[in-house]
Protein backbone atom coordinates (compact mmCIF):
# COMPACT_ATOMS: atom_id res chain seq x y z
CA UNK A 1 0.00 0.00 0.00
CA UNK A 2 1.33 3.44 -1.00
CA UNK A 3 1.59 6.00 1.61
CA UNK A 4 1.02 9.37 1.34
CA UNK A 5 4.81 11.50 0.23
CA UNK A 6 6.56 13.53 3.51
CA UNK A 7 8.31 16.04 2.67
CA UNK A 8 10.66 15.90 5.71
CA UNK A 9 10.46 12.29 6.96
CA UNK A 10 13.10 12.35 9.18
CA UNK A 11 12.75 14.23 12.06
CA UNK A 12 15.60 15.05 15.38
CA UNK A 13 13.20 15.81 18.29
CA UNK A 14 15.21 16.34 21.56
CA UNK A 15 17.96 13.11 21.76
CA UNK A 16 15.73 10.68 19.24
CA UNK A 17 15.69 10.66 15.45
CA UNK A 18 12.73 8.99 13.91
CA UNK A 19 12.62 8.25 10.46
CA UNK A 20 8.24 8.53 9.56
CA UNK A 21 8.57 6.82 6.53
CA UNK A 22 9.40 3.85 8.17
CA UNK A 23 7.93 4.51 11.67
CA UNK A 24 4.57 4.70 13.04
CA UNK A 25 5.40 6.62 16.46
CA UNK A 26 3.27 5.97 19.53
CA UNK A 27 3.01 9.25 21.69
CA UNK A 28 1.85 8.03 25.27
CA UNK A 29 -0.63 10.24 27.35
CA UNK A 30 0.70 11.85 30.62
CA UNK A 31 -1.96 13.95 32.38
CA UNK A 32 -1.20 15.90 35.31
CA UNK A 33 -4.69 17.07 35.97
CA UNK A 34 -7.24 15.77 39.00
CA UNK A 35 -10.39 15.77 36.10
CA UNK A 36 -8.92 14.14 33.01
CA UNK A 37 -11.36 12.96 30.99
CA UNK A 38 -10.06 9.24 30.94
CA UNK A 39 -7.70 8.31 33.71
CA UNK A 40 -9.37 11.07 36.09
CA UNK A 41 -6.78 12.03 37.92
CA UNK A 42 -4.59 8.76 38.52
CA UNK A 43 -1.53 10.22 36.97
CA UNK A 44 -1.99 14.06 38.84
CA UNK A 45 0.68 13.31 42.15
CA UNK A 46 4.15 13.93 40.70
CA UNK A 47 5.72 10.79 41.33
CA UNK A 48 2.55 9.32 39.15
CA UNK A 49 3.19 11.39 36.52
CA UNK A 50 7.01 11.19 36.06
CA UNK A 51 6.82 7.15 36.88
CA UNK A 52 3.45 7.14 34.04
CA UNK A 53 5.99 8.74 31.67
CA UNK A 54 9.14 6.44 31.93
CA UNK A 55 7.16 3.51 31.95
CA UNK A 56 4.94 4.30 28.87
CA UNK A 57 9.29 4.78 27.07
CA UNK A 58 10.25 1.35 28.56
CA UNK A 59 7.13 0.09 26.83
CA UNK A 60 7.99 1.08 23.85
CA UNK A 61 6.25 4.22 23.23
CA UNK A 62 8.22 6.86 21.24
CA UNK A 63 7.58 10.20 22.82
CA UNK A 64 5.42 10.81 25.80
CA UNK A 65 2.59 13.71 25.95
CA UNK A 66 2.23 15.59 28.68
CA UNK A 67 -0.47 17.67 29.93
CA UNK A 68 -1.79 19.96 32.89
CA UNK A 69 -5.04 21.24 31.58
CA UNK A 70 -7.80 19.49 29.55
CA UNK A 71 -9.12 20.84 26.33
CA UNK A 72 -12.80 20.57 27.21
CA UNK A 73 -14.70 23.10 28.68
CA UNK A 74 -13.46 24.12 32.61
CA UNK A 75 -13.07 26.52 34.99
CA UNK A 76 -9.52 28.76 34.47
CA UNK A 77 -6.01 26.92 34.95
CA UNK A 78 -3.93 29.83 35.77
CA UNK A 79 -0.82 29.92 33.64
CA UNK A 80 1.23 30.12 36.95
CA UNK A 81 -0.97 26.58 37.81
CA UNK A 82 -0.47 24.72 34.82
CA UNK A 83 3.26 25.61 34.58
CA UNK A 84 3.42 24.07 38.22
CA UNK A 85 1.79 20.62 37.10
CA UNK A 86 3.97 20.01 34.33
CA UNK A 87 7.05 21.43 34.48
CA UNK A 88 8.42 19.42 36.99
CA UNK A 89 7.44 16.24 35.00
CA UNK A 90 9.25 17.58 32.14
CA UNK A 91 12.51 18.34 34.33
CA UNK A 92 12.76 14.78 35.61
CA UNK A 93 11.56 12.76 32.79
CA UNK A 94 14.19 14.34 30.55
CA UNK A 95 17.42 13.72 33.24
CA UNK A 96 15.56 9.86 33.12
CA UNK A 97 15.27 9.09 29.79
CA UNK A 98 15.66 9.90 26.05
CA UNK A 99 12.27 9.84 24.77
CA UNK A 100 10.63 12.40 22.78
CA UNK A 101 9.16 14.71 25.21
CA UNK A 102 5.96 17.36 24.39
CA UNK A 103 3.73 19.37 26.36
CA UNK A 104 0.35 19.86 25.39
CA UNK A 105 -0.51 23.42 26.33
CA UNK A 106 -2.16 26.55 24.36
CA UNK A 107 -0.25 28.83 26.62
CA UNK A 108 3.46 30.22 25.14
CA UNK A 109 4.67 31.05 28.21
CA UNK A 110 3.71 27.15 29.51
CA UNK A 111 5.71 26.20 26.07
CA UNK A 112 8.92 28.29 26.29
CA UNK A 113 9.61 27.40 30.32
CA UNK A 114 9.31 23.74 29.17
CA UNK A 115 11.00 23.78 25.99
CA UNK A 116 14.07 24.90 28.05
CA UNK A 117 13.43 22.04 30.73
CA UNK A 118 13.53 19.14 28.20
CA UNK A 119 10.78 19.29 26.11
CA UNK A 120 11.32 18.56 22.52
CA UNK A 121 7.50 19.48 20.98
CA UNK A 122 4.81 21.51 21.59
CA UNK A 123 1.39 20.03 21.18
CA UNK A 124 -0.83 22.99 21.18
CA UNK A 125 -4.60 21.35 20.51
CA UNK A 126 -6.06 24.84 20.02
CA UNK A 127 -4.20 25.62 16.37
CA UNK A 128 -2.13 28.76 17.51
CA UNK A 129 -4.65 30.05 19.52
CA UNK A 130 -1.76 32.19 21.76
CA UNK A 131 -0.19 35.02 19.48
CA UNK A 132 2.89 34.42 20.39
CA UNK A 133 3.10 30.61 20.37
CA UNK A 134 4.97 30.40 16.90
CA UNK A 135 7.14 32.84 18.09
CA UNK A 136 8.38 31.22 20.82
CA UNK A 137 8.85 27.72 18.98
CA UNK A 138 10.26 29.39 16.03
CA UNK A 139 13.03 30.70 18.75
CA UNK A 140 13.81 27.22 20.10
CA UNK A 141 14.46 23.55 18.29
CA UNK A 142 11.34 22.36 19.41
CA UNK A 143 8.55 21.01 17.29
CA UNK A 144 5.22 21.90 16.88
CA UNK A 145 1.88 19.87 16.25
CA UNK A 146 -0.70 22.04 15.02
CA UNK A 147 -4.17 21.34 15.71
CA UNK A 148 -8.06 21.81 14.12
CA UNK A 149 -9.80 22.89 17.05
CA UNK A 150 -12.63 25.78 16.80
CA UNK A 151 -13.42 27.09 20.27
CA UNK A 152 -11.61 29.33 22.57
CA UNK A 153 -9.66 27.64 25.69
CA UNK A 154 -11.43 25.30 28.09
CA UNK A 155 -14.94 26.77 26.21
CA UNK A 156 -17.91 25.03 25.03
CA UNK A 157 -18.60 25.30 21.20
CA UNK A 158 -22.20 23.60 21.06
CA UNK A 159 -23.66 22.11 17.76
CA UNK A 160 -20.53 22.14 15.50
CA UNK A 161 -21.39 22.55 11.69
CA UNK A 162 -19.60 21.70 8.90
CA UNK A 163 -20.43 21.65 5.05
CA UNK A 164 -17.77 19.70 4.13
CA UNK A 165 -16.14 18.60 7.13
CA UNK A 166 -12.40 17.12 5.72
CA UNK A 167 -11.88 19.90 3.50
CA UNK A 168 -12.59 22.37 6.65
CA UNK A 169 -10.39 20.92 8.72
CA UNK A 170 -7.82 20.83 5.61
CA UNK A 171 -7.93 24.07 4.82
CA UNK A 172 -7.86 25.22 7.99
CA UNK A 173 -4.33 23.22 8.71
CA UNK A 174 -2.90 24.71 5.84
CA UNK A 175 -3.58 28.24 7.13
CA UNK A 176 -2.26 27.62 10.15
CA UNK A 177 0.68 25.91 9.00
CA UNK A 178 1.61 28.96 6.75
CA UNK A 179 1.13 31.22 10.10
CA UNK A 180 3.86 28.93 11.49
CA UNK A 181 5.83 29.24 8.73
CA UNK A 182 5.48 32.90 8.34
CA UNK A 183 6.61 32.77 12.01
CA UNK A 184 9.60 31.33 11.60
CA UNK A 185 9.27 27.81 12.04
CA UNK A 186 10.49 25.37 9.30
CA UNK A 187 8.07 22.76 7.95
CA UNK A 188 10.29 20.17 8.54
CA UNK A 189 9.52 20.99 12.52
CA UNK A 190 5.82 20.96 12.32
CA UNK A 191 2.81 18.29 11.82
CA UNK A 192 -0.66 18.82 11.96
CA UNK A 193 -3.27 17.28 14.02
CA UNK A 194 -7.33 17.24 12.60
CA UNK A 195 -8.13 17.09 16.03
CA UNK A 196 -11.14 14.14 16.19
CA UNK A 197 -13.75 15.25 18.09
CA UNK A 198 -12.19 18.67 18.97
CA UNK A 199 -15.07 21.03 18.11
CA UNK A 200 -17.00 17.59 16.29
CA UNK A 201 -19.59 15.40 16.87
CA UNK A 202 -19.41 11.57 16.02
CA UNK A 203 -21.00 11.52 13.14
CA UNK A 204 -18.60 14.25 11.67
CA UNK A 205 -15.00 13.11 13.42
CA UNK A 206 -15.55 9.25 11.79
CA UNK A 207 -16.33 10.68 8.52
CA UNK A 208 -13.36 12.74 9.01
CA UNK A 209 -11.35 9.25 10.19
CA UNK A 210 -12.60 7.71 6.31
CA UNK A 211 -11.27 10.60 4.47
CA UNK A 212 -7.89 11.04 6.65
CA UNK A 213 -5.83 10.57 3.64
CA UNK A 214 -7.23 14.22 2.69
CA UNK A 215 -5.13 15.11 6.13
CA UNK A 216 -2.26 13.17 5.45
CA UNK A 217 -1.71 14.10 1.24
CA UNK A 218 -0.57 17.72 3.28
CA UNK A 219 2.58 16.04 3.42
CA UNK A 220 3.19 16.87 6.97
CA UNK A 221 3.87 13.99 9.38
CA UNK A 222 -0.18 13.53 10.59
CA UNK A 223 -1.14 12.87 14.13
CA UNK A 224 -3.90 10.58 15.41
CA UNK A 225 -5.49 11.26 18.36
CA UNK A 226 -7.93 8.50 18.99
CA UNK A 227 -7.91 7.13 22.15
CA UNK A 228 -10.82 6.60 23.90
CA UNK A 229 -12.48 9.30 22.85
CA UNK A 230 -16.16 9.98 22.92
CA UNK A 231 -16.96 8.58 18.83
CA UNK A 232 -15.63 5.91 19.78
CA UNK A 233 -17.67 4.86 23.00
CA UNK A 234 -20.71 6.41 20.60
CA UNK A 235 -20.35 4.28 17.71
CA UNK A 236 -19.73 1.04 19.70
CA UNK A 237 -21.91 2.14 22.80
CA UNK A 238 -19.15 1.57 25.15
CA UNK A 239 -17.59 3.32 28.31
CA UNK A 240 -14.36 4.80 28.78
CA UNK A 241 -13.33 1.69 30.28
CA UNK A 242 -13.97 -0.46 27.50
CA UNK A 243 -13.07 1.20 24.21
CA UNK A 244 -9.63 -0.05 23.85
CA UNK A 245 -10.51 -2.45 20.62
CA UNK A 246 -12.17 0.75 18.99
CA UNK A 247 -9.90 2.62 19.81
CA UNK A 248 -7.00 0.20 18.06
CA UNK A 249 -9.42 -0.25 15.07
CA UNK A 250 -9.62 3.81 14.48
CA UNK A 251 -5.85 3.99 15.39
CA UNK A 252 -5.50 1.40 12.41
CA UNK A 253 -7.64 3.23 9.53
CA UNK A 254 -5.81 6.22 10.72
CA UNK A 255 -2.02 4.53 10.10
CA UNK A 256 -3.91 3.36 6.96
CA UNK A 257 -4.52 6.34 5.64
CA UNK A 258 -1.16 7.80 5.96
CA UNK A 259 -1.55 9.33 10.14
CA UNK A 260 2.16 8.53 11.32
CA UNK A 261 2.18 9.29 15.47
CA UNK A 262 -0.78 7.88 17.34
CA UNK A 263 -1.66 9.96 20.75
CA UNK A 264 -2.92 6.74 22.91
CA UNK A 265 -3.09 6.03 26.51
CA UNK A 266 -2.79 2.12 26.21
CA UNK A 267 1.30 2.26 24.99
CA UNK A 268 1.50 -1.70 25.20
CA UNK A 269 -0.81 -2.40 22.97
CA UNK A 270 -0.70 0.17 20.71
CA UNK A 271 2.60 -0.44 20.34
CA UNK A 272 2.28 -3.75 19.23
CA UNK A 273 -0.66 -2.33 16.50
CA UNK A 274 1.67 -0.15 14.87
CA UNK A 275 4.75 -2.56 14.99
CA UNK A 276 1.85 -5.02 13.13
CA UNK A 277 0.96 -2.07 10.75
CA UNK A 278 4.43 -1.22 9.89
CA UNK A 279 4.94 -4.65 8.93
CA UNK A 280 1.94 -4.77 6.95
CA UNK A 281 2.41 -1.58 4.85
CA UNK A 282 5.84 -2.78 4.26
CA UNK A 283 8.01 -0.50 5.73
CA UNK A 284 9.53 -2.29 8.04
CA UNK A 285 10.72 -5.85 8.07
CA UNK A 286 8.79 -8.72 10.17
CA UNK A 287 11.09 -8.71 13.67
CA UNK A 288 11.29 -12.47 13.66
CA UNK A 289 10.05 -14.35 9.55
CA UNK A 290 10.80 -17.82 10.58
CA UNK A 291 7.69 -19.45 9.60
CA UNK A 292 8.11 -21.66 6.83
CA UNK A 293 11.14 -20.79 5.96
Amino acid sequence: MLLPPLSHPVRRMGRRTIDFSRRIAVMAIVNRTPDSFFDQGATFALDAAVEAALSAAEQGADWVDIGGAKFAPGPEIPAAEELDRVLPVVERVAARSDVVISVDTFRAEVAEACIRAGAAVVNDTTGLSDPDMAAVVAASEASLVVTHSLAAPRTEYPRPHYDDVAGEVRRFLEERVQRAVDAGIPESRLFVDPGHDLNKNTVQTLELTRRMDEITSLGIPTLAAVSNKDFVGESIDAPKSERLEGSLVAATVCAMLGARVLRMHDVRASVAAARMMEALLGVREPANPVHNV
